[in-house]
């Protein structure tokens, strides 16, 4: 039977319960609002593993000043029925007093060049925080593997660079996008686009792929751009931004 814990003590008599057992963990950091995705990560870990824990956490360090930390998404008792349901062991589910506990100064990483760019550019220290987090679960429960989404691929790749850096005891397994019948990909965040906007999403995948295919045509970047830039434009209402790195 599924356990929910909310504290790391608890969590650690679970964790060290498994290690004396010598059982695999497998950690699948979320910050709750479950959809497929989730639960695809859950499952590739359940079929990969003895143990399973999932964290559900809001992450405070990873929002920026006029971000939605206060807006997000939460409902535990439905994430908790919804991990339950794919075979997850522990729910790791702590409130931000437990994750950090009032301190002065402190220490803190930094996720350097990589976080630069991307979504990193518009967000500065939400990578950062992004490490402040994974780094405290790897320490609480040292997994033998944890699963991240490729969706958040600029998340992944700056994670793995800290596991290796770090020198992490752990396997980073990427899982591959889960997508909607239309292509958008799965996301908590998806609740919060109006009809049209939902409607619109899509079209972000389809140049991408066109672009990719442009690419792989004829090799031409700037052609491959302008066509993704095209069709973005023909089908959406967005406002266009092209950086350039």
């Amino acid at each position: 039977m599924m356990k929910v814990v909310t504290t790391i003590q608890a969590l650690a008599k679970e964790i060290q319960a498994a290690k004396q057992s010598q059982k695999t963990i497998g950690l699948v950091p979320t910050m709750g609002y479950l959809h497929e995705g989730h639960l695809t990560l859950a499952q590739t870990a359940r079929a990969e593993n003895d143990v399973v824990v999932m964290s559900i956490f809001v992450n405070p360090t990873q929002f920026g000043p006029n971000e939605d930390f206060e807006s997000y998404p939460r409902d535990l008792p439905r994430d908790t029925a919804l991990a339950e349901s794919v075979g997850v062991d522990i729910v790791f589910a702590p409130n931000v007093e437990e994750m950090y506990p009032p301190q002065d100064g402190g220490i803190r990483l930094h996720a350097g060049e990589q976080a630069t760019i991307l979504c990193g550019a518009s967000r500065p220290g939400h990578f950062d925080g992004v490490l402040q987090v994974v780094s405290k679960l790897f320490h609480l429960t040292m997994p033998n593997r944890a699963y991240f989404g490729q969706k958040d691929a600029q998340q992944v790749a700056i994670i793995a660079t800290m596991v290796r850096d770090f020198n992490f005891p752990l396997e980073i397994r990427v899982v591959p996008i889960v997508r909607e019948e239309d292509g958008l990909a799965k996301s908590s965040r998806n609740v919060y686009l109006s009809g049209s906007e939902r409607q619109e999403a899509p079209a972000i995948n389809e140049a991408l792929q066109l672009a990719r295919d442009s690419f792989l045509a004829n090799g031409d970047a700037d052609s491959a751009l302008a066509k993704a830039k095209a069709h973005i434009q023909a089908r959406t209402h967005a406002e266009l931004i092209i950086l350039n790195y």
